[in-house]
Formats: structure tokens, sequence, C-alpha cells
């Protein structure tokens, strides 16, 4: 069984208090459904099961993924802090396995 690949996570180092700024983060994951074959062979399911934002670890964001989930989930959405704070990205697939990304963004 292969891991489960770091999310990329672009966030600004630093903010003002309480102003909204953008958040990306994309999951290199295949996100195989387990109804195409290859050639006469199945291919196996192997999908994210969930992907979880977290402020100091208080969770801001969640996403749960399906079947028709693209290939390489990407997200962008806004944030808003009043103090500066850890951002983390967790990912967790069906098998679960987890892969995190954290970075720390300075309000000034």
């Amino acid at each position: 069984m292969s891991t489960l690949a770091a999310p990329r996570l672009r966030l600004p180092r630093a903010v003002r208090a309480g102003e909204p700024f953008e958040m990306r983060t994309l999951v290199e994951h295949p996100m195989e459904t387990g109804l195409r074959r290859d050639g006469a062979r199945l291919i196996p399911r192997d999908i994210l099961a969930s992907l979880v934002v977290t402020v100091d670890g208080a969770p801001v964001f969640e996403v749960a993924f399906r079947n028709g989930s693209a290939a390489n989930p990407f997200h962008v959405f806004f944030l808003r802090l009043q103090r500066s704070a850890e951002v983390a990205v967790t990912v967790t697939d069906e098998a679960g396995r987890t892969a995190r990304t954290a970075q720390r963004v300075t309000v000034a």
C-alpha cells in the first residue's frame, strides 16, 4: 500500500486582524472509484474520505468526498483570523491513512 501525499497549502504568511484572506489547498490523489477497468482487470477503489482544515486545532472547514469527486481535489476558500495561529490541513483516505500539512499565519 502506498503512502498518502501531504496536501499542498498556500496561505499568506502575515494578515491583518479580522480581514479575510484566501486559502488554497491541493491534494494529489487519483480518486479511483473502483468502476474503471484496465483491460479485463477492475482497478481497485481508492478515494479520499475527508479533508479537514483546523485553526489551532479547532476545525473550521470539512469536506466529505464521494464517488463523484475529481482526481487531485483543489479547494479555495477564505478565512479570517483575529490572532496568529497555525492553520493545518489533514486528509484521510478510505483505508485510514492520513497526511497533514500546517503553516503558521501571523496576524499584524
